[in-house]
């Protein structure tokens, strides 16, 4: 599922690189939305990225991660769980862009692209099955993953609240939010699973 989302992401951007119709069709723009109902870009922002940089970061982050929580919605769900974990990136992708939705329902000048919110949930998927697997800080910083969350969630929340740059902070917390909370929404016996991993009681 993983690859074939990368694949489907990388090409829609790319055509959207050089056609700047499509982009503006389907990124997210909460007036747009709100106003003349065309809901579709709730879940179509998401396949579509600024540039090749943000692209190609999203994604190497998607693969890394998205292999990892595929294998254990396996492990811990069967043969639902490919369906869940569509369920979980489609979901996020939704849930994370609720705030926004909220906030610049009357701005018709707010426009945001990316799977940043979707990829934030499967990073924090990931983190609630192995809470203490290292995730590399630019790829060469290790950071247990649970020390990482609160950090990215701190931040997330703080440059939310700054405004100071044209990054979709609202989106990244929200999406990671959800990725925590899914597989317990799914199989509530999971947290003890979490809180025995966090507490040492148990390795993986």
């Amino acid at each position: 599922m993983t690859l074939i989302l990368i694949l489907i992401i990388t090409l829609v951007s790319a055509v959207a690189f050089s056609q700047r119709g499509t982009m503006a069709q389907l990124q997210f723009n909460a007036y747009q939305i709100s106003h003349r109902k065309q809901y579709y870009r709730i879940i179509t922002h998401a396949f579509v990225h600024a540039n090749w940089e943000h692209l190609i970061v999203n994604m190497i982050v998607l693969y890394s991660f998205g292999m990892v929580v595929e294998h254990y919605f396996a492990m811990y769900f069967g043969i639902p769980g490919k369906v869940y974990y569509l369920i979980l990136f489609f979901g996020s992708v939704i849930f994370s862009s609720l705030w926004s939705l909220y906030k610049q329902k009357n701005n018709p000048y707010y426009n945001a692209v990316g799977a940043s919110g979707a990829v934030s949930a499967i990073l924090f998927a990931a983190i609630f099955f192995d809470p203490w697997n290292n995730i590399y800080f630019f790829g060469v910083l290790p950071i247990p993953g649970i020390i990482f969350s609160g950090l990215y969630l701190y931040y997330s929340y703080y440059m939310s609240t700054k405004k100071a740059d044209n990054i979709g902070h609202d989106a990244h917390f929200m999406g990671a939010i959800f990725g925590f909370i899914f597989p317990i929404l799914i199989k509530p016996s999971l947290l003890n699973l979490f809180f025995d991993l966090l507490f040492g009681r148990i390795s993986m």
